[in-house]
């Protein structure tokens, strides 16, 4: 196995071009450790960017945030100014793993393991969030519900490497949040997930986003369920309109965790519970 260790992410982007056989990026090292060590991957090539400039900041950026590739979900959580605006996006990252994992996961990583399961590219999606990649034809900027594209695939080039998560300015009147179902109370895959970001004008939504995790080859941005809630005060037709289509919009599959029928039922039920929470935290009428 050959490791390096870039000083920069152009660098690590030229090593990863010309690298052959299987290539792994290093920032966290929640997912890629555990499978060399379940022997499932062994890279041929491993690329440690901890050390490039930057990688460990959360920095206002336009309004938004920008989130270095190696910011660790217990950094977020502590970070006060982020858990205020991005609650959701915060809350979904603090339910990765154990208190050990949250000192090393990250939402880069997270996002690039491609799991159809991974709790805050959901929370992501729905506020809108993009990420940098870096590439050995220069740099692009991605939409994060364009990243994966399959069970363990992204649409990443080869060379390519993100280096940064982009949250947008979150505004007034604007709330989100993320739920999960898991069969045991804690450190469990969810078995649905949903991301629900609204903005309001007055006690009427404006603007909204909602994503399902779980329940689909990829994580879904599920626009009919959007537009159910715009232009309501979040009532219980609404509510219904927007259970339904989140629902409607499941593709999921039986297995040990659950089956066709309780997924897409509760895609549903978490929509709802996640709207309302994201409705009172932009300030919705009680």
């Amino acid at each position: 196995m050959q490791y390096h260790t870039p000083g920069s992410f152009d660098d690590a982007a030229t090593i990863a071009a010309k690298a052959e056989g299987v290539t792994r990026f290093l920032a966290g090292g929640t997912d890629v450790l555990v499978q060399l060590r379940a022997d499932m991957v062994t890279p041929d090539v491993l690329i440690d960017i901890k050390h490039i400039d930057g990688v460990s900041d959360i920095a206002r950026e336009d309004g938004g945030w920008r989130i270095g590739v190696a910011v660790t979900g217990a950094e977020m959580t502590e970070h006060p100014e982020l858990d205020k605006e991005w609650p959701g996006v915060v809350e979904a990252m603090d339910l990765i793993g154990s208190t050990q994992i949250q000192g090393r996961a990250t939402l880069v990583g997270n996002l690039c393991n491609g799991s159809p399961a991974a709790d805050s590219v959901p929370a992501m999606i729905a506020a809108g969030a993009s990420v940098s990649v870096v590439g050995p034809d220069g740099s692009r900027t991605i939409k994060v519900e364009d990243v994966p594209t399959g069970p363990g695939r992204t649409s990443l080039e080869k060379g390519e490497v993100v280096s940064a998560v982009h949250l947008p300015a979150r505004g007034d009147n604007g709330g989100d949040a993320y739920l999960r179902f898991i069969p045991r109370t804690e450190m469990d895959i969810a078995v649905v997930g949903c991301g629900v970001n609204l903005r309001l004008d007055g006690d009427r939504v404006a603007e909204a986003r909602v994503s399902l995790g779980a329940v689909a080859p990829t994580v879904l941005l599920v626009e009919e369920a959007a537009q159910a809630v715009i232009g309501t005060t979040l009532d219980a037709a609404a509510l219904e309109a927007l259970s339904a289509a989140a629902s409607a919009a499941c593709k999921p599959i039986n297995d040990k965790r659950g089956t066709i029928e309780f997924r897409t039922h509760v895609a549903g039920v978490l929509a709802k519970r996640a709207a309302k929470i994201a409705y009172d935290r932009a300030g919705g009428a009680k």
